[in-house]
């Protein structure tokens, strides 16, 4: 047992380059609103940097779903079922995932992530944890329906979306997400997927801006990996990172804000913001029980149930494929 070779779904150029990374950098550097999707900051140094601000004191959600996967796995095995394949999006750390394989006894894991040598390290740790459970980690970008491999014919799939990660899309590319994850799992699919909720503003600022400057690091690094891997001179020490409360959208937004005029290459090609112009990075939407619940089911799948803390602060929630039927 233990970890595979496992596959590499991300396509490089003959320099080695994401090929996805680059185009999103330069798309979205070109946009009147500066923007660069989120899934970029993982790098091998972004994704040490966030697992830093998963034990910060004002960072709640890991520590309250980590909580919630402690306190109910016989809950998750009662209602999901044992002998599962556990298939997780974005695999991260090895914090979390064990305590769900170990609750509902799975038959095999298939990680996914975009960082290939965190992803690899975190299979590393779980393979030591859990020698005879086949481990098969997908080096890929989830936001799109991918073929797994077949660890187990027949074996009905539990889809993993821990961290509250569907939060950092707008609500149509959530969408979009859901669908093609239930296309990724297949027949009989469920879905374990963690939300967080709606709450005190000032909390949720103090979340994603900590006193001891770990957010900021890991937001101003996403320039860094810009400069390491796209030939790129951004002069990081010219931004400042920055959160906003959105009201409208119900979310958390990061920007990377220009303390004076600034102007870099990237790839070859020359950009320019004005001072206080930002680059938009992150979003990260917050929902009540009946929004996630509606989102799901215009997904194509149907809640069977939730768990919360007593301070409602984060909440997971258990999902099937729904059956596909013409509508009345």
């Amino acid at each position: 047992m233990g970890v595979t070779a496992g596959l590499r779904l991300v396509t490089q150029d003959d320099e080695g380059i994401d090929v996805a990374f680059r185009a999103d950098v330069l798309s979205g550097l070109a946009q009147r609103q500066k923007a660069i999707p989120a899934r970029w900051f993982y790098d091998r140094r972004g994704s040490e940097l966030f697992e830093e601000i998963t034990v910060l004191p004002e960072y709640y959600p890991t520590r309250t779903e980590t909580a919630l996967l402690r306190d109910h796995g016989a809950e998750f095995r009662e209602d999901a079922g044992p002998g599962l394949v556990v298939v997780e999006f974005g695999s991260g750390s090895s914090v979390k995932t064990p305590l769900l394989l170990d609750a509902i006894d799975a038959a095999a894991y298939i990680p996914i992530d975009i960082s290939g040598d965190f992803l690899r390290q975190s299979c590393a740790e779980l393979s030591g944890k859990f020698p005879d459970l086949p481990i098969v980690p997908v080096e890929g970008d989830f936001m799109h329906s991918l073929k797994l491999p077949e660890l187990a014919p027949g074996q009905a799939r539990l889809g993993f979306f821990p961290g509250s990660t569907i939060g950092n899309m707008v609500p149509a590319t959530a969408v979009d997400l859901l669908r093609s994850m239930r296309v990724t799992l297949g027949a009989n699919a469920q879905l374990l997927i963690g939300f967080d909720r709606v709450k005190d503003t000032r909390r949720l600022i103090a979340a994603y801006d900590d006193a001891q400057g770990v957010t900021a690091q890991f937001n101003l690094n996403l320039l860094e990996r810009i400069n390491r891997e796209l030939d790129a001179d951004v002069p990081v020490e010219a931004f400042r990172h920055l959160v906003r409360w959105n009201p409208e959208w119900s979310r958390i937004e990061m920007h990377i804000e220009a303390l004076r005029d600034v102007a870099f290459t990237v790839s070859g090609r020359r950009f320019a913001l004005l001072e206080g112009e930002t680059i938009h990075t992150e979003n990260s939407h917050k929902y009540t029980p009946d929004q996630a619940r509606l989102m799901l089911q215009a997904s194509g799948w149907t809640p069977r149930r939730l768990w919360t803390d007593t301070g409602a602060d984060f909440m997971l929630m258990l999902a099937e494929a729904t059956e596909e039927r013409s509508a009345p």
